[in-house]
């Protein structure tokens, strides 16, 4: 290795991808008000949710088991606390009516344990403190104790969405260790906590809450916030959403669904929880809507599925019938702007089902009935996706604009993604493509715009980018792709498919020229290149070692767990472009993720 040449190449190359960078961020509007992380416009509002932020200075009320939840909560004035008995059981369904309440005085419902038998404040509940010690196929609880102190509401019908209802109008209720589910048996629960049809609430907080569906039923979600606005999901756990491929009641599950239907102001805090389902962990998007939520902080979550949901894995677990549970994504955005995506955990996702096992999907779409366009206004715009690790999937990142029947949402445009992880990658055992991102513009699609991709780490076995766009189409405006390690791939820039796609001549050199305009595309690794596709095949400005060894990671681990920081000896540590490490910012991401497990 050359050190001089390397050191005088990589200050050439961070000149003139400064310059580069200029021309294309001046293309981005600067007319919207706000921080921007790159191309993409940081959320403008963050909910303030701890406990000092919703004081209820009131008096308590007391429910012992056996007593009326409803009564209480209809009796409850603004500032009060309600008290429901730790440990105790109650079913039904009940109705959180609307209150003149203001941000002085909540509503606290709560578990009548005192604070010192739960987390504090800001840390994650687990089922432990249900009498839960563990569950199979997933993380370790480590319990200190498994005294039973929370409360348990049980969703009282065999149909239907419930226990938790907040009526028309509700506002400013906090709930705290409270244990929200529905009995067995092979029927169908909608939502755990939702607002009633057509109606809206807002200034809500799930605080230590458990909200979990049955091991084999369709239960679809756990909080729809359709109709809800400034609401905080903070320090929960959420298991067993799930609908049963191909027999089931259900399509798609979600541990929280959004961006449908009726939608206020917006704005959500998502942080700290652990989130399982089978289709989506969180979605937005997906349905009818006026407009698009806004201003979402989604961080510091562990996003999980269960391998033993797998067919063919150990100890498989289905549904009634015996088929498995539909499977999709993490994470899917059909709907939204000004998403912050921060210090989250990811881990199993695949295919098999409609879709191929990618982790998570930028995909803004219509929606179409009886050739109707019922959300004209769907979009998703300045998305930032951060400091988090994506493991045990079949592909990293689906960004496409596509059409539902002949219309295309409003826009897909402007995101950032930097300092992300993406290891085991593994399209034959999560039965996908083997794939980093795909990045496409469909024919009568909003043309995809100002994509930003830096300082990531990813491994994928085939294909590093899978590129779509009409070569009669405009070109894809600013896309920037910098200082990320990669594995070459045998097929490290390869068409979507069609001759009339400009990708299609399947070389990276000339696919970045045919399909973006203007584009940069420099100061990235690929180690290991194979003969098919040499440096020459590439834009300049890249490095291409011929191994993972010749990288300098700390522990390779072939790509599946291990260390990928830096060595000091490494030829790329303080190389990229910005003058930092090429590849992912290692340690901000552990200190962002510490204690997400």
């Amino acid at each position: 290795m050359n050190w001089k040449n390397l050191r005088n190449t990589s200050m050439n190359n961070a000149l003139a991808t400064l310059a580069i960078i200029g021309v294309i961020l001046s293309a981005i509007s600067s007319a919207r008000a706000g921080t921007y992380d790159g191309p993409a416009e940081l959320p403008r509002v963050y909910i303030q949710s701890s406990l000092a932020n919703t004081p209820a200075p009131g008096k308590t009320l007391t429910v012992a088991a056996g007593g009326s939840i409803q009564a209480a909560l209809n009796q409850a004035s603004c500032g009060d606390t309600i008290r429901l008995q730790a440990g105790a059981t109650f079913t039904g369904v009940y109705i959180f009516p609307a209150k003149k309440c203001d941000n002085a005085h909540w509503i606290i419902v709560r578990t009548s344990a005192p604070d010192t038998s739960l987390p504090p404040e800001g840390t994650r509940i687990k089922p432990c403190y249900a009498g839960v010690s563990s569950l199979p196929a997933r993380p370790a609880f480590n319990c200190t104790s498994t005294a039973n102190v929370m409360v348990k509401l049980v969703m009282g019908t065999n149909f239907g969405s419930g226990p938790i209802v907040f009526a028309p109008g509700a506002n400013h209720y906090r709930l705290i260790g409270i244990e929200v589910t529905r009995r067995p048996g092979a029927y169908i629960i909608y939502n755990l906590a939702f607002v009633s049809i057509g109606g809206s609430a807002s200034y809500l907080v799930f605080d230590r809450v458990w909200m979990h569906g049955t091991t084999n039923d369709d239960t679809s979600r756990g909080v729809l916030l359709s109709g809800l606005s400034n609401v905080a999901i903070v320090d929960s756990f959420f298991t067993d959403f799930h609908c049963t491929a191909l027999t089931g009641a259900c399509s798609d599950a979600q541990a929280i669904l959004g961006g449908i239907g009726n939608i206020p102001s917006s704005t959500y805090k998502i942080v700290d929880n652990f989130l399982e389902a089978s289709t989506e962990n969180i979605m937005f998007g997906g349905g009818n809507s006026p407009s698009a939520p806004a201003d979402i902080e989604i961080r510091r979550n562990h996003f999980f599925k269960p391998l033993s949901w797998m067919k063919g894995q150990p100890n498989f677990v289905a549904g009634n019938s015996g088929n498995p549970f539909t499977v999709k994504n993490f994470f899917e955005l059909k709907n939204a702007q000004r998403v912050l995506f921060e210090g989250n955990i990811l881990e199993n996702t695949w295919g098999g089902f409609s879709q191929t096992g990618f982790a998570m999907l930028l995909t803004p779409k219509n929606q179409m009935i009886n050739g109707i366009n019922i959300c004209p206004l769907c979009e998703v715009t300045d998305i930032t996706v951060r400091y988090s690790t994506i493991s045990h999937v079949a592909g990293g990142f689906q960004i496409a604009n596509g059409v539902a029947g002949n219309a295309g949402a409003l826009a897909g445009e402007r995101y950032s993604i930097h300092d992300v992880v993406v290891d085991d990658i593994d399209g034959a055992k999560y039965k996908g493509p083997s794939l980093f991102a795909q990045i496409s513009s469909a024919a009568g699609a909003p043309l995809l715009n100002n994509v930003s991709i830096g300082h990531v780490t990813a491994f994928a076995p085939n294909t590093i980018f899978m590129v779509g766009n009409p070569a009669s189409a405009p070109k894809i405006p600013n896309l920037i792709v910098t200082n990320s390690i990669f594995n070459a791939s045998p097929y490290p820039v390869w068409s979507t498919g069609g001759t009339s796609n400009c990708a299609a001549p399947d070389v990276p050199l000339t696919t970045f020229k045919a399909c973006f305009s203007p584009y940069l595309f420099t100061g990235n690794t690929m180690f290991a290149p194979t003969k098919n596709f040499p440096s020459t095949s590439w834009p300049s400005g890249n490095y291409f070692p011929s191994s993972a060894a010749a990288v300098g990671f700390v522990n390779y681990n072939n790509g599946n767990g291990g260390n990928y920081q830096l060595t000091t000896a490494s030829p790329y540590k303080a190389r990229a472009t910005d003058g930092k490490n090429i590849g992912a910012d290692i340690v901000t991401i552990n200190q962002l993720t510490a204690k997400v497990y």
